[in-house]
């Protein structure tokens, strides 16, 4: 069987209040797409019935599948989920669906092509934001300097969690990943910059969600420390790299 045009790579833990109603409104909106797909939940090792109603949507229809998980963070459900799935394009968005699922065919041919990867973003021109509360907005703010500054220069949004990558390039990425938590979208982003990547921002409308599982205080320090020890290594990793290369 012909591997899927589009992966719909949904990372999870403690969705039970949502992720019927999530996968709902995905494989509805899919099916009335002309292509074929696939929807894969990355369980981040749930607590709650959330696998049990995955295990259960999966069984009264053909293309969800779930992966089970050991709980180690967002990163890491994305990671082994995306590296799962088989789709040509493989899009990641959060359970709360905070982006219009129809917004998805900007990401993907004929719309946007000759990209490896697209970049929901809430900060480019023809973007908007509804709901969003003050405080996390703020903390966003500070955060993307702190990227900007210290990774990805030139980059508006990196947290927005509707991105969509060429599948031939997800290997080389998502295998190198290290970051599990909110941090990992930063880090692969640094990665296809790196290798000369072909990435562009797509401007979203997104709404914030209740029960979002970002703690903007705690989550923000978490973050920016995750961010330092990430250009850290890669840093020392480019040492020591040179080293080897100036030795020869």
């Amino acid at each position: 069987m012909a591997p899927p045009f589009l992966s719909v790579v949904i990372p999870a833990y403690n969705e039970e209040s949502r992720i019927e109603r999530a996968l709902e409104q995905v494989t509805r909106y899919l099916s009335t797409r002309d292509y074929p797909w696939e929807v894969v939940v990355g369980d981040d090792g749930s607590t709650d019935g959330t696998a049990r109603l995955v295990e259960q949507a999966a069984s009264e229809g053909p293309g969800i599948r779930l992966l089970s998980l050991e709980h180690r963070g967002k990163g890491w459900a994305v990671k082994n989920a995306i590296l799962a799935a088989s789709g040509e394009y493989r899009l990641v968005c959060d359970a709360d669906l905070p982006v219009p699922l129809e917004q998805m065919e900007r990401f993907l041919p004929p719309i946007l092509s000759g990209v490896d990867i697209a970049v929901g973003s809430r900060d480019v021109p023809g973007s908007r934001r509804f709901g969003e509360p003050v405080l996390r907005r703020l903390m966003g703010r500070v955060y993307n300097l702190l990227v900007r500054l210290l990774a990805l220069p030139g980059f508006r949004d990196t947290q927005c969690g509707f991105k969509c990558f060429r599948g031939a390039i997800v290997p080389q990425l998502f295998q190198r990943q290290v970051a599990e938590g909110f941090t990992f979208d930063t880090e692969v982003l640094f990665l296809a910059r790196k290798r000369g990547l072909t990435v562009q921002e797509v401007a979203v409308d997104w709404h914030y969600g209740e029960g979002s599982k970002v703690r903007p205080f705690r989550d923000s320090l978490a973050m920016a420390g995750d961010l330092l020890r990430m250009r850290w290594r890669h840093f020392s990793r480019r040492n020591s790299e040179d080293s080897i290369e100036g030795s020869e």
